[in-house]
């Protein structure tokens, strides 16, 4: 009989494959045999880096991961858009997990388009809390946008303000991570510490200033807030005007200088995540929901079919579950060289 095979992590940051029986399907959800998963660089590779660097104390192992792809092996109880069979990619966090079974709401799935392949689904949760990040914004036509930290989420940040005609130019002071955003064609990059950011940004809005900023990083934000108030337009009687968007863990003072401006925090991939009764239930309705997270991952999927949203640019290491823990030891030391990391299951 197979089993279940999943990454946990450790408090250490040590991260280790166990064994246990396949879970249990529930109302609601689907069975699903995971074909690859996504490794978050910033929340969960970070994360295990500082841990290992801080050598906690060890404490109770949990299973992680939030974005994975796989064929449904099973359909619970109420579930009647998707069937055995069905390529999709899934997502939430609890439910996506680093696993070559899973659980997950049916409501977090969406069917793959047949020229996706699973590692490119993988993708979908962070896509659409990029495509999140973008609705929450407002941002128009022809505006100009900083996409701040390149991460996963910045890349793809600045893939979908591009892709929705705003003028993109990227920061990050890993120089691997802004070649990556100029190999896959942002419109301008910046590499902190090497270049002067301020100036380049100044530049590439021909001095009319930024009209948004994403914060894609998470941590101490304060310097780049304070550059950022150099590129963003100004009234004039010399306030500040813009968007700042921030949808991960970034957190920084309130100086007075920007208090014209709109701060916005932007949590999740869209309406319905962590809503348990939307998540295993009935959708909402469209006339009175357009974009929920399902819809948003729906369209990301459809993006990366048409060759709109190229997320397999951002992949740089591919490793098989059973080789992660070793593989993954050697890597998270070196954040200058890596992006995405894929997991690939194996037909245990």
């Amino acid at each position: 009989m197979n089993k279940k095979r999943v990454m946990i992590a450790r408090q250490t940051g040590k991260i280790t494959l166990i064994e246990g029986p396949i879970p249990e399907i529930k109302p609601g959800s689907v069975l699903v045999r995971v074909h690859n998963s996504l490794v978050s660089p910033g929340s969960e590779v970070g994360g295990w880096r500082n841990l290992h660097n801080q050598k906690v104390a060890e404490s109770e192992p949990r299973p992680f991961g939030y974005a994975n792809a796989g064929i449904v092996e099973e359909v619970g109880d109420g579930v009647s858009r998707l069937k055995v069979g069905d390529r999709i990619a899934c997502m939430g966090a609890g439910y996506a997990l680093h696993s070559n079974y899973t659980v997950v709401p049916h409501n977090l799935c969406v069917p793959l388009p047949d020229n996706v392949t699973f590692a490119q689904g993988a993708y979908g949760h962070l896509a659409a809390t990029a495509v999140h990040v973008y609705r929450r914004g407002q941002s128009g036509f022809g505006e100009f946008a900083a996409v701040v930290g390149l991460g996963v989420l910045g890349q793809l940040c600045a893939m979908i303000y591009q892709m929705a005609g705003c003028l993109v130019i990227g920061w990050d002071a890993i120089p691997f991570r802004t070649k990556m955003a100029n190999n896959w064609g942002v419109d301008a990059i910046a590499t902190s510490g090497q270049e002067d950011e301020v100036e380049l940004t100044q530049k590439f809005t021909s001095h009319q200033g930024l009209d948004t900023a994403v914060i894609a990083f998470g941590g101490d934000a304060n310097q780049a807030i304070q550059r950022l108030q150099k590129c963003f337009k100004s009234s004039p009687d010399g306030h500040l005007m813009g968007r700042i968007m921030i949808p991960g863990g970034a957190y920084f003072d309130f100086p007075r200088s920007i208090t014209n401006m709109d701060i916005c925090r932007v949590g999740r991939t869209g309406f319905g995540y962590h809503d348990e009764a939307w998540e295993f239930g009935n959708d909402y309705p469209p006339v009175v929901m357009r974009w929920t997270t399902q819809t948003n991952l729906k369209l990301c999927m459809r993006l990366i079919s048409e060759g709109k949203l190229n997320v397999g640019t951002l992949t740089t290491h591919t490793i098989a579950l059973e080789h992660a823990e070793s593989e993954m030891a050697e890597i998270i030391q070196y954040p200058d060289r890596m992006l995405g990391v894929i997991f690939e299951m194996s037909s245990w």
